[in-house]
């Protein structure tokens, strides 16, 4: 099946990609919709503008759309726009989106496919948070923490690339401090430098962190495909 795949350049997108990949699909574009607020309860927002490297890397065309609204309607309209161009372009037939518990999101997704005529996907939609998280590096998922705002996660995690022992740590952090291990709640986001999707990794030239001593973001400043690896 011809399907479009939401996408954040998250380890949730990027991984169900993979999944959906695996199960057959082929995967025909990506689509991004650039929030105007960080408090987005749809979309992702750091280093968005990033997608394009993962895009090129992936082989995947991007579709993408900036919003001017701090409205979820808003979000969901321009969203609904990026689907009917994305059927008219390249005649997809459903949705894979990277939601694991948000039933809030799911629902909008659904109801919006449903409009379309078009399958809604979930790959990871209530996979058990520790083993997804181990599946995704021992699926050879290479990403970096680009933002955190709960409590156990510093700024010590604000750019590091995530391994087996850190999934470890993270869950410890996880039970004592009650924040969702997969980071579905908002806990943090992420950014896929290299996977098996990619023909190439991405190369960080450039960063800063912003850190006000609770919440904090990794800025990718400069960043390349790295052909050279």
């Amino acid at each position: 099946m011809k399907l479009a795949s939401l996408f954040s350049g998250g380890k949730d997108s990027t991984y169900s990609i993979y999944l959906v990949k695996k199960q057959g699909h082929e995967i025909s574009c990506l689509l991004s919709v650039f929030p105007k607020s960080e408090e987005s309860h749809l979309l992702h927002h750091p280093n968005l503008k990033w997608t394009k490297l993962q895009s090129e890397s992936m082989n995947m065309p991007q579709l993408f759309a900036k919003s001017d609204s701090y409205e979820t309607d808003h979000e969901l309209l321009l969203f609904e726009k990026l689907l009917i161009k994305a059927k008219k372009e390249f005649d997809i037939e459903g949705l894979v989106h990277g939601g694991i518990k948000s039933k809030f999101q799911k629902e909008k997704f659904e109801s919006l496919c449903s409009k379309l005529n078009l399958i809604s996907f979930a790959p990871l939609w209530n996979l058990e948070p520790f083993q997804y998280m181990k599946d995704l590096v021992n699926s050879d998922f290479e990403f970096i923490m680009t933002t955190v705002s709960s409590d156990g996660l510093d700024d010590s995690w604000l750019g590091k690339t995530i391994s087996k022992n850190d999934i470890e740590t993270l869950h410890k952090l996880s039970k004592k401090f009650g924040f969702n291990l997969n980071f579905e709640g908002g806990e943090a986001e992420t950014f896929v430098v290299n996977c098996p999707l990619f023909s190439n990794s991405i190369k960080i030239n450039q960063s800063k962190k912003i850190w006000d001593g609770y919440r904090g973001r990794f800025e990718i400043v400069d960043a390349e495909i790295d052909f050279h690896a």
